[in-house]
């Protein structure tokens, strides 16, 4: 007998204080606003996005260094770590124009003074190091301004630097079902959608369920990360709506199965940044180094969400559609079993040879 998918309501469960901070905090950076955050080590550093510096706003800050990824530091030429975060300062102090050259690889205008610019490693997991990644949380370039010391101020925002780590697993956990509906597509009649919230009221993640798959068998299933210019307008500088149809196609001829579409534009960067790749690619970059450039790991995503989500509609082992070897590494590492890799190729056409044919080479996977 098949078993259903339980696609019930799940009880909304109380967000975690911590994870109620850092998505306050990720608001607070977006809006150009100082955020305080504390080290485990008591150090408080207050931050401000590099997006957001102004004349103004460093002036109010007092003294501040700039902390950037290790991999934008190296293709500044200034040396680091892939996987590190230093800090950054200039002789005579950073200026507003030197913050946004040294962050923004897009901008015009001459290129900073490198010659000026001292670098420090900043320690793992310190209060630096995840203020760089709460920017990343934002989806904002990951570079910002610090001011060491001093206290919080009054309806400052703060969170602390652990926090800030174990955000992203921590949502995923927290996953739950807010609605669903019965969605007709065009190449897939019985078809309905069910949406998953974090409980702090984060970004939703979707799944498009076909059919009705058999938990108790491994389901044909494939994660799709989220791609505004070509799923939604068609963009030919990638395969993305390619694989979205395709797959909604390939699951309803096979029967039933799942596609969870994952928040995770342009490989976690977001849209905004996205196009900043864009931009880099048409000056000669690759879709990886153009990442890199910006100062991003050539792939930001994480799997946890949608290994969560498989759980929560009952699946436990899946026929992964997908080109990318990694993904079969990922789910298995966040306990889904993939027990077969199905291709999902597509043809190129001649705005994305070079992007395909850079996933193959530099980024491993198979057409």
């Amino acid at each position: 007998m098949t078993k259903k998918l339980d696609t019930s309501l799940g009880h909304p469960q109380p967000a975690p204080a911590l994870l109620i901070a850092v998505d306050r905090a990720i608001a607070e950076l977006r809006r150009g606003g100082v955020v305080a955050v504390l080290g485990r080590d008591g150090v408080l550093v207050h931050a401000l996005s590099a997006e957001a510096v102004t004349p103004e706003a460093l002036a109010a800050m007092g003294a501040v260094t700039m902390a950037v990824t290790g991999r934008r530091a190296r293709v500044l030429g200034l040396g680091a770590a892939d996987d590190s975060v230093v800090r950054l300062q200039a002789v005579g102090g950073l200026t507003a124009d030197l913050v946004a050259g040294l962050a923004d690889p897009c901008l015009s205008g001459p290129r900073p003074d490198l010659g000026t610019i001292s670098v420090e490693p900043a320690p793992a997991n310190c209060a630096v190091a995840q203020a760089v990644a709460l920017a990343k949380l934002a989806r904002l370039l990951p570079a910002v301004v610090v001011a060491e010391g001093g206290a919080v101020g009054v309806d400052q925002i703060s969170v602390t630097a652990d926090a800030i780590a174990a955000y992203q697993v921590n949502a995923a956990r927290t996953l739950r079902v807010v609605s669903q509906a019965r969605v007709p597509l065009a190449d897939a009649e019985n078809a309905r959608i069910v949406a998953f919230r974090p409980a702090d009221g984060g970004i939703e993640h979707l799944a498009i369920i076909i059919g009705e798959p058999d938990g108790d068998q491994p389901v044909l299933a494939r994660l799709h990360s989220e791609c505004f210019t070509g799923d939604l307008l068609g963009s030919l500088r990638c395969d993305c709506g390619d694989q979205l149809k395709g797959a909604i196609a390939e699951i309803a001829a096979a029967g039933s199965g799942v596609l969870l579409y994952l928040a995770q534009e342009g490989r976690g960067i977001g849209l905004v940044n996205k196009l900043r790749a864009y931009q880099l690619q048409d000056d000669g970059f690759d879709t990886l180094d153009a990442n890199l450039q910006l100062g991003f790991d050539d792939d930001e995503r994480i799997y946890q969400p949608a290994a969560q989500m498989l759980r929560l509609l009952g699946i436990g082992a899946v026929k992964l559609l997908t080109n990318n070897p990694l993904k079969v590494e990922a789910l298995a590492a966040h306990g889904i079993a993939v027990v077969e890799r199905v291709p999902h190729v597509f043809p190129a056409n001649d705005h994305n040879q070079t992007y395909l044919r850079t996933k193959a080479v530099r980024g491993g996977h198979l057409f």
